[in-house]
């Protein structure tokens, strides 16, 4: 199995619009091969006070692959380079971990 934390930043103000894409997205992705989770999340706000913010304008994507090729053959999909052409001009930045279970 492989996990992937992805963070997307986003331009201001375009949060909502984001997910409604996201959302729409999702069930495509969840019906590959090989995908085990994958879910939008945003910051919960001030947690017992040692929560470090992600911010307003983040989106985290916490995703579980069963292996590293079902990750790669996600990212060629048809549908997720439909969807980047969607969402371009919405993202700021992208920051994406790819781990192993320890």
């Amino acid at each position: 199995m492989i996990h992937v934390i992805a963070f997307l930043h986003l331009h201001p103000g375009t949060r909502a619009k984001f997910l409604e894409s996201f959302r729409a997205l999702a069930p495509l992705v969840r019906a590959e091969a090989g995908c085990l989770e994958y879910g939008p999340a945003v910051d919960h706000g001030p947690f017992l006070g040692f929560q470090s913010p992600v911010g307003d304008d983040v989106v985290t994507v916490v995703e579980k692959w069963a292996s590293p090729a079902a990750l790669e053959a996600h990212i060629v999909a048809p549908h997720m380079k439909a969807w980047g052409a969607e969402i371009e001009g919405m993202m700021t930045q992208r920051v994406i971990h790819v781990l192993d279970p320890a």
